[in-house]
């Protein structure tokens, strides 16, 4: 069994936080199965993080081009976000990390982890346990809040609890004064002038969101590819789409404008697809609620009923909504990271939380959302 050791607040038990941690992936082997290995220090044998890989990652994500949650794996996200990277610097788009992007990556000079104590406002919550899996348990709740401070902690560090573990060790404590090892994703600013309201500046700065961002004038969200790409320049031209008229295919070039932002999504299935054409995304709602209605969502059972859940960045659309002018449409944030790229949603764009805010201080409302096969 996992031994890590999670403080929820002070003076809080080890009862109260065995379960806590229930409710996170269990490190445990299924039955039948051999005993986990013993735990190996990062970027060696036998670690599950590649330390090579990891690095990259935290590069890539302070670059704007986030692979998804850190955690040290390549896969179809990572190539893909390696893709963008090239493009945006000129160098061949291969999606491997060779070593003319490598060497473009380590001009950010940035290590991949750095030590960090934690402090009361890192474990402070509130906290959601047990998280009930019901539509109608979850309305009853005042937020669908983070279960256990690890999964908080994870989020804010762009990663997983296990990856936490895993760069510390199962039998690290983690409370007040405690000196971990994270990723290195924090900003050099924070300073957020100009935010939407304060909110959006809180949950920037909740997120390590560097305040510094580029400007992007529209995004194409390609579906075959699994990505959502922000251009500066010229928006094309074209007619935009409406709820009774979504009107022909959009044609882009190859090169559209200037690449200069890149984030993983997971979009519409074929019951939900997603809306090609072209829209505008209207204005910003940050920690909304949102309103459960089973007949727009995938997994849903026909006895549910329509219901108002809490915000909190464990509900459906996590910390943020940008409204699209397609009606029941938004790109939003998600309660689980680990998917973003390879699952599928109820047609609308589904980024993790702290992309999708990075992505709200990026763009200013009112901007054109192109979305193409």
């Amino acid at each position: 069994m996992r031994k890590l050791v999670l403080l929820l607040a002070a003076g809080a038990g080890l009862a109260a936080a065995g379960h806590a941690l229930a409710q996170q992936p269990s490190a445990a082997p299924a039955n039948g199965q051999a005993a986990a290995r013993p735990w190996v220090a990062p970027g060696t044998p036998g670690s599950p993080i590649d330390g090579t890989i990891f690095h990259a990652q935290v590069l890539l994500d302070a670059a704007g081009f986030p692979s998804g949650v850190i955690d040290g794996k390549k896969g179809m996200v990572f190539a893909q976000a390696v893709k963008g990277f090239q493009q945006s610097r000129g160098l061949p788009v291969t999606g491997e990390l060779d070593g003319a992007t490598r060497a473009a990556l380590l001009q950010l000079s940035r290590p991949s982890t750095r030590m960090l104590r934690l402090g009361a406002n890192d474990l402070s919550g509130p906290f959601t346990y047990p998280f009930p899996e019901e539509a109608a348990d979850q309305a009853k709740l005042d937020g669908l809040h983070y279960r256990n401070a690890l999964e908080q902690l994870a989020e804010r560090f762009h990663t997983t609890p296990r990856t936490i573990v895993a760069l510390n060790g199962p039998d690290k404590a983690i409370g007040q004064g405690a000196v971990l090892r994270l990723p290195n994703i924090l900003p050099s600013s924070r300073d957020y002038a100009g935010a939407v309201d304060d909110k959006q500046s809180r949950l920037l700065n909740f997120f390590n969101v560097d305040a510094s961002q580029p400007r992007g004038d529209f995004i194409v969200v390609d579906k075959s590819e699994g990505v959502l790409r922000v251009y500066q320049g010229e928006v094309p031209k074209g007619e935009f789409s409406t709820n009774s008229n979504p009107g022909p295919a959009p044609k882009l070039d190859d090169n559209p404008g200037k690449l200069v932002a890149q984030f993983p999504v997971t979009m519409g299935s074929s019951k939900y697809p997603l809306p090609i054409g072209r829209w505008k995304v209207t204005t910003y709602a940050f920690e909304p609620p949102f309103k459960f209605q089973p007949e727009l969502l995938n997994g849903t059972d026909a006895n549910d009923k329509e219901e108002l859940l809490p915000p909190g960045p464990n509900g459906p659309v996590g910390i943020a909504w940008l409204d699209l002018t397609k009606e029941h449409y938004g790109i939003h944030g998600t309660n689980s990271p680990e998917t973003i790229g390879r699952a599928e949603s109820s047609g609308c764009i589904r980024l993790a939380n702290w992309d999708v805010i990075r992505l709200s201080r990026i763009m200013k409302p009112g901007f054109t959302a192109i979305f193409q096969a």
